[in-house]
């Protein structure tokens, strides 16, 4: 499942090369003059990183002399270097069949490539011993405690496997070229992701392109290039979709001073942003000094009510190095980014956090890192945020998920069920492919619906670009704020469940359109699917507010409400030239008398909120019809709840 290599051995052999005592010649385990020379000649060649040639010097020295202990120390250094890993071990181990107690640095190294490779328990037994040398490097003697803890969790880890049958998305997304990060729409439709192409004559000998699949009759179809002005000569990577797939945030780095495609940046990598509207990606632009710096920002992960971004940012510590944290920024009430800030410490630690995903659902993160007990490598952790906006300890999502190499790149579907995820593993189309599993319950994040549908004029059938607005019910809160598509009319909002939601589409000129979605018990399965026909402003049309709320047998307002009511006084703000009547409807049970008077009350309430509200009240009138205008059967519950309503109608347009 290795997706990025992590560099921690280059750093290890930098520093025993500068630290490690390869003893004086007076003072080497060998007494042979001309091994002794060869090992002075590899030392130099080493220095100035002729790798190859020091390794063949050193051979030819510990053939003289097969007990050259500092020569297969030196050896196991430089295969380091090279990230000859095997070959690294093999010598290490040699020199401490030797002489066991040479080095305690070596020891260190043999447990750290031993953990690399996943044999846990000989990797324990290195770094035991370790410990037990009288004189050791403080911070190796730290490093090699943690790694006991993540040893530790490894083999109880093993003991305890979680469920996981990885499954390839097949020849329609994957190809011979590596393919990674994968983004998907709301409604599991639309599937982009990178794909890592040969580029000979350029500097970085590769370009990394977007490419595009669709899901038809369950199956991936072909995929197709993004194409201009979003591929460009230079790499585009880690793509994140909006929800309706309509925003895109990617990163694009700096090559030679170069972004691609004419972009201008700010730093090494940067995050940057389009729209589409029908089947057009608008140009590229930035997102601005708010969020990139001159240092390295990237693998976005974009929330699905548009408010929040979650994203990687490269950190120098005052030691000199650095390393990479999870930042999240908020879209202010202005419409831009707020100021940046990393997630706590329990999540971010003091090595790498990377390939960060906000689940749909907005409470549920899941990312990559090396820094918390796990495995080995990058690790896939889930934190949860709480009511209070605090974020749990970090649960690695278990083996054989996460193994002894890197694990990165994760998506989980909007319906809990799924991880889509990029592996390197046997029997794949060839390098790193895209794969799907159904993921542990015990690590789903919450299931998320969506409706999906279109925005047409009610007269002329033609497609029209409007505003959504879904409401929190219970606070009146915006949830999402998007739009239908000017070319099509088409919209798909995300709907988190085990809320009650207001749902409001307005365009000016047009009478606005009021719906409610109860999603207390909805599993997420089915989506909610809306074909909405918008009237324009003329007299005697009639819209049925659906989000208004009275008590049983009451005509009192009730809070949920709220959101509605500010919608029907935005609107007669903004169309002073409308005069409307307010409707109170009844079904049919009770006294017809008590109704009408019932149906009037409710009427007037809604009346005297809009005067309260600064609405003329020339411009309104109320009437109560009771019973006397069904539009369903009253012989049931839900039509019998269909005719209890509350509406208004246009009476006049100056």
């Amino acid at each position: 499942m290795k997706l990025f290599q992590a560099y921690f051995f280059v750093f290890l052999a930098f520093l025993f090369s500068c630290q490690v005592n390869i003893a004086q010649n007076n003072s080497l385990s060998t007494s042979d003059k001309k091994a002794t020379k060869l090992f002075d000649v590899a030392k130099v060649q080493y220095q100035n990183y002729e790798l190859s040639a020091a390794i063949s010097s050193l051979t030819s020295a510990l053939e003289r002399d097969p007990n050259f202990v500092e020569a297969y120390t030196l050896m196991g250094y430089i295969y380091v270097d090279m990230k000859q890993k095997e070959e690294a071990l093999s010598a290490f181990e040699s020199a401490l069949q030797i002489n066991p107690s040479f080095s305690s640095n070596t020891v260190f190294f043999v447990g750290q490539l031993l953990f690399e490779k996943g044999e846990y328990q000989k990797s324990e037994k290195a770094f035991q011993e370790f410990l037990k040398f009288p004189v050791a490097d403080p911070k190796l003697r730290a490093d090699a405690e943690l790694k006991l803890d993540d040893l530790s969790f490894a083999l109880e880890a093993i003991k305890n496997p979680v469920p996981f049958n990885p499954i390839n998305l097949g020849p329609g997304v994957n190809s011979s070229l590596p393919e990674y990060f994968p983004s998907i729409t709301v409604d599991g439709s639309t599937l982009l992701y990178t794909r890592q192409l040969p580029a000979p004559n350029t500097p970085a000998k590769y370009n990394e392109d977007f490419y595009v699949s669709k899901l038809e009759d369950a199956q991936w179809s072909k995929s197709l290039a993004l194409g201009l002005p979003i591929n460009t000569e230079n790499n585009e990577g880690a793509p994140s979709l909006s929800a309706d797939g309509k925003l895109l945030i990617f990163t694009a780095c700096e090559l030679y001073g170069d972004y691609g495609g004419g972009r201008k940046g700010l730093g090494s990598c940067d995050l940057f942003f389009s729209q589409r509207q029908g089947p057009k990606w608008s140009v590229p632009q930035n997102l601005g000094s708010e969020i990139n710096s001159r240092s390295w920002e990237t693998q976005p992960s974009f929330s699905a009510d548009g408010k929040t971004l979650y994203y990687i940012k490269r950190v120098k510590e005052k030691s000199g190095f650095s390393h990479s944290d999870i930042f999240v920024s908020e879209v202010g009430s202005d419409g831009y980014w707020k100021m940046p800030v990393a997630l706590p410490a329990h999540i971010n630690t003091k090595k790498n956090e990377e390939s960060v995903f906000i689940h749909p659902d907005g409470q549920t993160l899941y990312f990559s890192s090396d820094g918390h007990p796990g495995m080995g490598g990058l690790d896939i952790f889930i934190t949860k945020m709480n009511e209070k906006g605090e974020w749990s300890l970090p649960r690695n999502l278990g083996y054989p998920i996460n193994t002894h190499v890197s694990e990165n790149s994760i998506l989980i579907s909007p319906d809990a069920q799924k991880a889509y995820f990029a592996s390197d593993r046997e029997g794949g189309f060839g390098g790193l492919d895209l794969y799907e599993f159904e993921l542990p319950k015990i690590i789903q994040p919450n299931p998320v619906s969506y409706l999906v549908g279109t925005v047409v004029d009610a007269e002329t059938r033609k497609p029209i670009q409007s505003q959504f607005e879904l409401l929190n019910l219970e606070n009146s809160e915006t949830v999402i704020s998007a739009s239908s598509d000017a070319v099509d009319g088409s919209f798909l909002v995300a709907l988190p469940l085990s809320k009650d939601y207001a749902l409001n589409v307005s365009k000016p000129g047009y009478l606005f359109y009021s719906e409610n979605f109860t999603l207390q018990q909805n599993d997420g399965n089915e989506p909610y699917r809306k074909n909405i026909e918008l009237q324009k402003i003329k007299i005697g049309e009639r819209v049925v507010l659906k989000n208004i709320f009275y008590a049983t047998n009451e005509f009192d307002l009730l809070a949920n409400s709220k959101a509605e009511l500010t919608k029907l006084t935005e609107f007669m703000k903004n169309n002073s030239a409308v005069s409307i009547q307010i409707e109170g409807h009844t079904d049919n049970v009770g006294s017809g008398a008590l109704n009408k008077t019932l149906s009037e009350n409710r009427a007037q309430t809604v009346y005297d909120f809009l005067i309260q509200n600064g609405i003329d009240k020339e411009r309104l009138s109320f009437v109560g019809y009771g019973s006397e205008q069904p539009i369903a059967s009253n012989d049931n519950v839900k039509g019998r709840a269909k005719n209890r309503r509350t509406a208004f109608r246009v009476t006049q347009v100056n």
